[in-house]
């Protein structure tokens, strides 16, 4: 890490996307876990983190991800997901530190026709993406130079994950064949290249003339493909035949949440503002699925 970076704080370590930047990150970082840290919980996040200052930079990667189960969980996906934020929010902008705040694809409609811009309208229809958007509103209100990170997909295809590359590459040794929905595409986003990109944001936001300070940046693999291309590309990665992976519909899979039919995220606004533009998804995928 540069000079210009003191701590990095890493709220969410636990997750997929927290301990990658954990264990990615160099110089002096700070991950904790929801043990260490409730962010709903505004005394707890003046206390663990009352010391921080313009040279850190605060990742907020705690969240309420289970999409289904917030469904029936309103309460606890809005303390976390919405409420928490602000918290994080307003101690950064007393603090003169650094927020990155990390959002999702669910705060938009789901039915746009093409890659989506940070300004695009939303209109989440789950209660999870609710909640997220509440969660951007509450950042954005309380602290203007905060930074907010929407992605999408994210996965990490290691062994004993529950991510959705990791259960295709266990499902490929435990069935003859696995349906897969055609009808939901999106932008696959690899944990390790969405952790060093953020690092790399890290740097750039202590710069007061950084272009990102402030702003609402998409960051994913390039390109896009339905959860049905993901999960052949899986099959092949790993020497088994794609033909094993059948399509089929959302209507054949209904779930409490609605997903987005469409949630291509654009990566405009996160190169004009001087950032390495991530890997196309597909070589991504490959790098994954052959970590040792």
């Amino acid at each position: 890490m540069g000079t210009g970076v003191r701590s990095v704080i890493v709220t969410g370590a636990g997750g997929q996307l927290g301990k990658q930047l954990s264990t990615r990150a160099e110089g002096t970082v700070r991950a904790l876990t929801s043990a260490d840290l409730d962010i709903t919980d505004e005394q707890s996040v003046q206390s663990v983190l009352g010391d921080i200052g313009p040279r850190d930079v605060v990742i907020n990667c705690a969240a309420y991800t289970a999409v289904d189960a917030a469904e029936d969980d309103r309460e606890t996906a809005m303390a976390v997901n919405g409420t928490g934020p602000g918290h994080m929010a307003r101690l950064t902008a007393r603090t003169g530190a650094n927020l990155v705040h990390i959002s999702t694809d669910y705060v938009f409609t789901g039915v746009a026709s093409g890659p989506l811009e940070p300004d695009d309208p939303t209109g989440p229809a789950s209660v999870y993406g609710i909640s997220k958007l509440a969660g951007e509103k509450a950042v954005r209100s309380a602290d203007a130079d905060a930074t907010i990170v929407r992605t999408a997909w994210v996965y990490t295809g290691m062994p004993g994950s529950s991510d959705f590359v990791s259960t295709m590459r266990r499902l490929e040794s435990q069935r003859d064949t696995v349906s897969v929905v055609t009808d939901q595409v999106g932008s696959p986003t690899y944990s390790a290249d969405l952790a060093d990109g953020l690092l790399e944001l890290s740097e750039q936001v202590v710069h007061g003339d950084s272009r990102a300070r402030g702003a609402t940046l998409h960051a994913s693999n390039a390109g896009s493909c339905s959860w049905f291309d993901l999960a052949q590309a899986v099959f092949a990665e790993i020497g088994a035949d794609p033909a094993r992976v059948l399509p089929t519909t959302s209507a054949d899979f209904p779930r409490p949440a609605p997903r987005p039919a469409y949630s291509v995220l654009s990566g405009r606004a996160w190169q004009e503002a001087g950032l390495t533009p991530l890997r196309e998804w597909r070589s991504a995928l490959s790098v994954a699925l052959h970590v040792r």
